[in-house]
């Protein structure tokens, strides 16, 4: 078992804070971009102002 301090990070691009791999995104890591469904959602909004 994987120590939580060894765990993937990524930075989310929307709110520039790290987040951390979660089993959920085990077989799409690398797709993920967004720490959460609320930065996901205004990113979308973000290019329809942009």
């Amino acid at each position: 078992m994987t120590k939580k301090q060894h765990l993937p990070t990524k930075v989310c691009p929307i709110c520039k804070k790290p987040f951390l791999w979660r089993k959920k995104w085990e077989k799409n890591w690398d797709s993920v971009k967004y720490c959460s469904k609320r930065c996901s959602g205004n990113s979308k909004r973000r290019t329809l102002k942009a």
